[in-house]
């Protein structure tokens, strides 16, 4: 539609059908420019003894699907985000496994003793926010590197992509919200990204990218038992201080044990409400707040019978609730080879780059 705008004066000195006479048919898509204004009906009337400049007309013309434009702004406007397809991302998150144990391929991070593992861990804990910037994104790409290495190709994908996104939306936030306005590296509008904010934002960039995917590669070479004895052997000491530590270890084995279920329950009930076909555009909001529940209401009713049938297993097999005197057989091969050997010096070697880049690098 075209519409033209006068001032108070000319829509006196004007007729109304001089505004009409431009109007387009009703069932016109395209309209075209308005004509050119006459200038005597734009003088106003004599005030004070002057006479006052004629304001300009303005037209404003909106132009509907011409050449399938309606198709092209229709695009931009966002969808509804609907239930199904949060329940197909559900579905596809825990599609791969998650802090699960992968026997094959069999790679050399398999047969390295558990117990170094366990120090690798605290020590790439510790690290990132002891060591250099450059040592910090030395250690995501180590990491990165070693996870494309041992884990298959549809694993360390998606891994690395979602660990990665998270790592990065947390640099940004961190990166230019800390406060601290000198030695600016980037501004962007009333944001600053300070010599600070790079410190802090990479710190907690890299301790988690680190803490995710190392806490990954370790569950994923190593069985439970072997976790549980690694931890067990290490925890040993605190025993002579009153520390139930055979009841800590069982629950951490039946923890490990138990998460592969955890999954696997929300991966099959969102799977099953999607074969269902629920048009989801018919329901009310009080019907898919029901449907919700009921998808909440069937994981732990599923977890918890889980949960019941362990515990039947392990009363059919003697436990009575002491964990000193049922007997679990866990990791005992306590032998370490060339490439434990090799995996403590390569550590050792990681400490000492760390050590001499806090005194070396500015």
């Amino acid at each position: 539609m075209t519409f033209q705008l006068l001032s108070s004066s000319s829509l006196l000195s004007s007729s109304i059908p001089t505004l009409g006479s431009h109007l387009p048919p009703p069932n016109s898509l395209h309209f075209l420019q308005p004509s050119r204004p006459n200038p005597r009906l734009l003088r106003s009337p004599w005030k004070g003894g002057t006479l006052r400049p004629a304001q300009t007309k303005i037209s404003i013309t909106c132009l509907a699907a011409e050449r399938g434009g309606a198709a092209r702004w229709a695009s931009w406007i966002p969808r509804r985000v609907s239930p199904e397809k949060i329940l197909r991302l559900i579905s596809g998150a825990t599609s791969s496994p998650i802090c699960q144990f992968i026997e094959s391929p069999h790679t050399f991070l398999h047969s390295i003793d558990p117990r170094i593992k366990l120090v690798w861990l605290l020590v790439l804990v510790v690290l990132p926010a002891r060591s250099h910037i450059y040592m910090r994104f030395g250690l995501v790409l180590y990491l990165s590197i070693l996870s494309i290495w041992i884990l298959p190709t549809h694993i360390w994908m998606d891994q690395l992509r979602r660990v990665a996104l998270l790592s990065g939306i947390l640099f940004i936030m961190l990166g230019f919200g800390s406060d601290g306005y000198s030695y600016t590296i980037m501004k962007l509008g009333p944001l600053q990204f300070t010599r600070k904010g790079l410190s802090v934002a990479s710190t907690s960039a890299c301790l988690t990218f680190t803490i995710f995917q190392s806490a990954s590669l370790c569950l994923t070479t190593t069985t439970p038992e072997q976790l549980a004895s690694a931890f067990r052997w290490f925890m040993v000491p605190l025993t002579f201080i009153g520390v139930p530590v055979a009841e800590i270890i069982l629950t951490l084995l039946l923890s490990l044990r138990f998460i592969n279920l955890v999954f696997d329950e929300f991966r099959n009930v969102a799977l099953g409400i999607v074969a269902r076909r629920i048009q989801w555009h018919q329901l009310t909001t009080m019907e898919t707040f029901d449907v919700c529940f009921m998808y909440v209401h069937r994981i732990f009713k599923n977890i918890f019978s889980h949960a019941e049938q362990i515990s039947k297993a392990m009363v059919a097999r003697g436990f009575r609730g002491n964990s000193n005197t049922h007997k679990i057989y866990l990791f005992s091969d306590s032998s370490l080879g060339i490439g434990d050997f090799l995996s403590l010096l390569c550590l050792l070697g990681l400490i000492g780059a760390t050590i001499l880049s806090e005194q070396l690098l500015i």
